[in-house]
């Protein structure tokens, strides 16, 4: 039942072929016996029992409350939750628990949602591996897939395993919950692309919607101007169904758009003889991997042999994104940083000299490497000597980069189609061997400027590397265009054929869990 996707296994509740209660234990069974993983922080064991109980009593009743009652989900540990401990990651909010949920929290369970804990992420959401954060690195459950095993020819999994993968970033913990079944679907959050990186890297769809399309209220915030709720799930279908349940204006967030939200229920695209889809020439850089670049190409002549038309655009200023990107946002983190002073909330330090000494040995104590050199370089940038040198010229260079995909769409393309990643994902040990800052730089290389832009984009896992592991493209649509673009990515999925993640050396005596299970494979055609 665990393999099945959630739209399946809704239906399945409904029919009463499972009970929630059922459901929900099967998920704790297997966030135990993959606790190594490291994906939660904290499992929320009790409560979730609790709301199953509540779902049970409502389905016994037939006064389901939608797709989503009885369903497991888990939630990244930088959204708000009444009564569950929200750490970030961090030292600094370690023993914090919010008074309030998160806006979309609050909607998952306003829909009988079991929330099965709260999700590993790189500290405050500073990084593309999911590395960084004090609870330690989350493990790829790729890492001891069957395909990737066989390729390596590599024995069954040992405790002492010093050769697993990245999850990505930053939104990992959520990434590897889905991926090991433990839920059916998570919440991460994506500022420059650490919901749709982890999704690559994990092989599951990775959405990352308009800005201002869902509430970011109750999400702690990295950087205002670009942060969004994510969605991670197996299907596109799935991602649909989530995103239905979250969007729409939120008077405790400004941002969000006014006005009633149309369903998100994705009709079947059978012809794409109509449509425009546009390549951009700056993303073809010398680093991206041949596996990725083949791909990329494979699935550009899909679309043209099935009738629609592929072209050759230019985003002529993605150039300057990424130093862009890093001024904007260390400049913003610096700002959202300044709350975490050990007055109000979160950490304090056992030093009285001065209210000064109080201050910058807590902050010292409670953040990482990461977070304080973001937050110098946002200082650093916000000077008054500096001020319109850096951030005033990011923010021009930043409408510029918008302007690129305004002109692109109005010129009649519908989709953009990009990598995701520049390749697979990597061992530990050879991703820590570089910088935190090097590292987000190269992994956010085409995913930060649809932040930049506020545009809608989703991770579609393509086919395996001839490592046997996930590789995932990016379709990029015009702002408020949410539904348009799953449409289109949901027509993609239905053509590629990506495997189902084979994980019977993990869950060995849970093997039942995932017994019988035939889940929908899609396949990439060979042209």
């Amino acid at each position: 039942m665990l393999g099945r996707t959630l739209r399946e296994v809704s239906v399945a509740l409904k029919r009463g072929q499972v009970t929630p209660t059922e459901l929900c234990q099967k998920c704790l069974a297997l966030i135990k016996k993959t606790k190594f993983l490291n994906a939660y922080i904290t499992v929320s064991e009790e409560a979730a029992l609790k709301q199953a109980e509540a779902s049970e009593k409502r389905y016994k009743k037939g006064q389901s409350l939608g797709d989503l009652d009885g369903i497991p989900v888990a939630v990244k540990d930088n959204f708000s939750t009444t009564g569950i401990e929200t750490t970030c990651a961090s030292n600094m909010l370690k023993g914090y628990v919010p008074p309030y949920n998160a806006t979309v929290v609050q909607k998952l369970l306003d829909q009988g949602a079991l929330l099965m804990g709260k999700t590993n992420l790189d500290e405050f959401a500073m990084g593309s591996g999911s590395t960084d954060g004090v609870f330690g690195p989350v493990k790829n459950p790729w890492s001891y897939s069957k395909q990737y095993r066989e390729k390596r020819k590599q024995k069954p999994r040992d405790e002492n395993d010093s050769d697993w993968l990245i999850t990505g970033g930053s939104s990992g913990g959520s990434a590897a919950a889905v991926s090991a079944f433990t839920c059916f679907a998570a919440l991460g959050s994506d500022t420059g692309g650490s919901t749709r990186n982890p999704a690559a890297h994990c092989g599951l769809i990775g959405f990352k919607p308009s800005y201002g399309l869902v509430s970011r209220h109750g999400l702690i915030p990295l950087v205002n101007s670009m942060d969004v709720p994510g969605i991670l799930t197996r299907c596109v279908d799935d991602t649909a169904i989530v995103l239905g349940v979250l969007a729409g204006h939120d008077p405790k967030d400004s941002t969000t758009v006014q006005g009633p939200v149309n369903s998100f229920l994705l009709p079947s695209l059978t012809d794409v003889s109509k449509l425009c889809i546009g390549i951009p020439k700056e993303y073809l850089v010398p680093e991206l991997s041949p596996e990725v670049r083949s791909l990329w190409s494979k699935a550009a002549d899909l679309f043209d042999s099935e009738g629609a038309k592929v072209k050759e655009v230019s985003l002529p200023h993605t150039c300057y994104s990424i130093v862009c990107y890093h001024v904007l946002c260390t400049s913003e983190v610096a700002s959202n940083m300044a709350r975490f002073d050990g007055l109000e909330y979160g950490h304090r330090c056992d030093i009285d000299i001065s209210t000064e000494a109080m201050y910058a040995t807590t902050r010292r104590e409670g953040f990482n490497d990461v977070v304080r050199g973001r937050i110098l370089s946002g200082n650093f940038f916000l000077l008054k000597e500096n001020y319109e040198d850096y951030f005033i010229k990011a923010q021009k260079v930043r409408r510029l980069i918008a302007n690129d995909f305004v002109n692109v769409f109005n010129s009649g393309v519908d989709v953009l189609l990009t990598p995701t990643t520049l390749r697979e994902a990597v061992p530990y040990l050879e991703f820590i061997q570089e910088d935190n800052r090097t590292r987000s730089a190269q992994d956010d290389i085409f995913t930060q400027a649809v932040n930049m832009a506020g545009l809608p984009a989703v991770n579609i896992p393509v086919a395996l590397s001839r490592q046997g592991l996930p590789i995932g493209l990016q379709f990029i649509g015009p702002a408020f265009c949410d539904q348009q673009l799953l449409t289109v990515a949901k027509w993609f999925e239905q053509q590629v054929q990506f495997p189902v993640i084979q994980l019977e050396e993990l869950m060995d005596d849970c093997s039942s869990v995932l017994a019988n299970e035939k889940l929908a494979s899609v396949s990439l055609k060979q042209q």
